[in-house]
């Protein structure tokens, strides 16, 4: 039986419509909310740059705030060991229901007053199969803290966001977030079909799997399965957990069909990327050619198709390149329930970039000397990624000589078969003659950057290695430019308010 509550909600133009409040089956039994009153998904950008303080504010707003799920392990973990001087960690970690997990947590990496600034963090070693109760529990106790703290005080919508590439912490991290009562779960770089079945799973505390990508020369070759029974990481009787939406983040009508018929019901809705969104993008959907070389390979195919996305019947937002009224309005004429906003939250006051990067960025963006360009080499996904080129700037990493390749994160390794039959991983970004050595072209390791510390380090949260700190990789999407929109009075930083307010004016 499904209840019908009529609500009201005031467009951008003044026009009052009436919007039907579903509250639907498969989505909360707790948590209820409606999707369709949302018009501004604020983007869920990693490495814990829409930390849980953005998501927040934009939660207050009235709109869904994102959390990033990726990586936040490790962010945790450095956090706790540069001693959690707002305790922020500690006492949400004082919340979570599994009390022997966040006591554990905390046993292992919390430093009373921090750690030497010289001294390295500690090494979490890359994930791998099978996966270590220790690092499960981190990845667990990690998503509560993110949800939890984004959650704390307030009624707003939360949601995470991950990356169907980095499939390994997934089980964990959707675990996790659900324990903290997560709304919304947001996933794309794939097409993560398997996702809805799981979080209906772990919603009835049952044993949940995800099949594992493996690169192999034989189409014989078992899969790799990773599982997680939440019943081995409580201390007594499960909590009972809301089953929380699913979006989708696709770039195109087709992966969106697509997931319609590998997970039917079990998509809530859509978010439609376009290619001037920052962070990884879909590839093109033609190939480059020898022509096309220092020009864009991006052409009208890859525009997606809005009236077979409308057939779907689900509600979408649109992002890229919307976040002004005009593109709002634009989104709203196209059938679209709003839109998706990411780079021009990641330059607010709550993101949770480097204070001295974000300043000089903005400074730049101002004075015209600061560009965005597509790199179709950078990422050791394969996916085009965006990068940020500042003018002399000595603050990210490609700016300088070239960073000593160092493989220690693995979060974007990819999973091979090897010749006895066992698992293991590489990564383009991994020393050459290592990637060599297991297989790896080495043409395939031409100009890749190691994403996972360079992200890691535009959040302050760089590894130190010798006394020296990893230099940041910067990415934000083509709307960068025009950032300074948001700026009031001469002034030269914006909240995440400001933004909204702007969009909605």
């Amino acid at each position: 039986m499904r209840f019908l509550r009529i609500g009201c909600l005031l467009l951008d133009d003044g026009q009052s419509v009436m919007l039907g409040k579903l509250e639907s089956l498969f989505g909360f039994r707790n948590n209820v909310m409606d999707l369709k009153r949302i018009r501004i998904i604020q983007g869920g950008m990693g490495i814990h740059m829409s930390s849980w303080k953005l998501a927040k504010a934009v939660s207050l707003k009235g709109q869904l705030g994102v959390v990033s799920g990726t990586a936040i392990d490790t962010v945790v973990a450095r956090k706790l060991q540069l001693g959690d001087l707002d305790g922020n960690i500690r006492r949400a970690l004082d919340h979570c229901p599994l009390k022997g997990v966040a006591q554990r947590v905390k046993e292992r990496f919390f430093v009373e007053g921090g750690k030497d600034p010289a001294a390295p963090f500690k090494d979490l070693g890359s994930w791998s199969l099978p996966m270590s109760r220790g690092r499960i529990e981190l990845m667990i106790a990690a998503n509560f803290v993110e949800v939890y703290l984004a959650r704390e005080g307030h009624d707003g919508p939360i949601g995470i966001n991950f990356l169907e590439k980095i499939q390994l912490p997934a089980l964990p991290s959707l675990f996790g977030a659900m324990l903290a009562g997560v709304h919304v779960v947001l996933m794309g770089a794939g097409v993560p079909a398997a996702i809805p079945e799981v979080l209906d799973l772990l919603s009835q505390g049952k044993e949940a799997s995800l099949v594992i990508g493996v690169e192999s020369t034989s189409p014989s070759d078992a899969a790799a399965v990773a599982r997680l029974d939440p019943s081995e990481y409580a201390d007594g009787e499960l909590p009972q957990l809301s089953r929380p939406h699913f979006i989708g983040i696709v770039s195109s009508d087709t992966i969106a069909r697509s997931l319609e018929k590998r997970a039917p019901g079990g998509v809530a809705g859509y978010v439609i990327e376009h290619h001037t969104a920052g962070g990884h993008n879909a590839p093109p959907r033609r190939d480059r050619t020898a022509q096309d070389e220092g020009m864009s390979s991006y052409g009208i195919k890859d525009n997606p198709d809005f009236e077979k996305i409308r057939r779907i019947g689900k509600p979408f937002w649109l992002g890229g390149g919307y976040a002004n009224p005009e593109g709002l309005a634009r989104a709203l004429a196209e059938g679209a329930t709003g839109i998706q906003v990411g780079t021009p939250f990641a330059y607010s006051d709550e993101s949770e970039m480097n204070p001295d990067l974000k300043s000089e960025v903005i400074r730049q963006v101002l004075a015209g000397t600061v560009s965005v360009e597509t790199s179709f080499d950078a990422s050791p996904t394969g996916y085009p990624f965006k990068l940020v080129r500042p003018e002399g700037n000595h603050l990210v990493t490609d700016a300088v000589e070239p960073r000593h390749r160092v493989c220690d994160m693995g979060y974007l390794r990819t999973a091979y078969r090897k010749e006895d039959g066992s698992l293991g991983w590489r990564c383009g970004a991994e020393p050459v003659a290592s990637y060599v050595a297991k297989g790896g072209k080495e043409e395939d390791t031409r100009n890749k950057v190691c994403l996972c510390n360079g992200l890691m380090a535009v959040v302050g949260l760089g590894q130190v290695r010798k006394g020296v700190v990893e230099l940041p990789v910067l990415t934000s999407g083509d709307e960068l430019v025009n950032i300074g929109r948001y700026l009031k009075d001469g002034k030269s930083r914006y909240s995440a308010s400001d933004v909204i307010d702007y969009i909605l004016a």
